[in-house]
């Protein structure tokens, strides 16, 4: 059995870098990457914790002496599940390959959580994954796991690239929409000032008009006086 790990920083928050990762294929780098199907998706814990299933496709060379030995195509089907936990902050992925899996087995947890040194803005990625080769003949397994571990290797500074490119554009969409909302709540508070003031405008109109029509009584209340009073009489 051989063992990859591998871990590095996002400059994104971690609910960026969890939106976009259901965005992360396909990318113009991870191009092995041909096809990601949802498979089953599901709310537990009273909506705290999503649950997906995903297949994914991946097409991509493998030395002659691979197929020689394992016989079939480039293309290969692996199993994915995650969860992301929206209290703990933490998308957590595991895997394993469904394609060859009678003589080679790779099991690969990836998590995203918030970095310890800066979580509010940068996101901590790490990834371990464990390769085992079956066979009879030693040798052979031991090379078939050691090529297994430095596609890994490759892949892994592709995928890092390649989401790297999906954030940017995520990142040019948030600003984009934080602008617009950020507009929109500008034309209301000034809507709202604006209401306001025609509010004070006609209350201090209403006001005047009272005042004026109590002076021009004021100023006649003589004539009243004696209206009333014939009127008695």
């Amino acid at each position: 059995m051989r063992l990859f790990e591998n871990s590095y920083d996002f400059e994104y928050p971690w609910a960026h870098v969890t939106a976009a990762n259901w965005k992360k294929y396909p990318n113009e780098i991870s191009t092995h990457v041909v096809a990601v199907d949802v498979l089953r998706r599901e709310l537990k814990d009273d909506g705290k914790l999503l649950v997906t299933e995903r297949l994914i496709t991946c097409k991509q060379g493998v030395p002659r002496w691979i197929m020689m030995m394992l016989g079939g195509s480039n293309v290969s089907y692996i199993r994915e599940v995650s969860s992301v936990d929206i209290e703990a902050k933490k998308l957590t992925m595991r895997s394993c390959n469904l394609t060859y899996s009678n003589l080679l087995k790779v099991y690969e947890t990836v998590n995203y959580e918030p970095h310890p040194n800066d979580p509010e803005n940068k996101t901590l990625f790490t990834q371990e994954a464990q390769i085992t080769a079956y066979g009879a003949i030693t040798r052979i397994c031991n090379k078939l796991e050691e090529w297994s571990v430095q596609r890994f290797h490759d892949n892994a500074l592709k995928g890092k690239m390649g989401f790297d490119s999906v954030l940017v554009k995520f990142e040019q969409h948030w600003e984009q929409r934080e602008k617009y909302v950020d507009e929109i709540g500008t034309t209301i508070r000034n809507k709202v000032n604006e209401t306001v003031e025609d509010i004070k405008i006609t209350a201090e109109d209403l006001l005047k008009e009272t005042e004026r029509k109590k002076s021009i009584l004021y100023q006649h209340r003589e004539l009243l006086r004696d209206a009333f009073e014939d009127n008695r009489v």
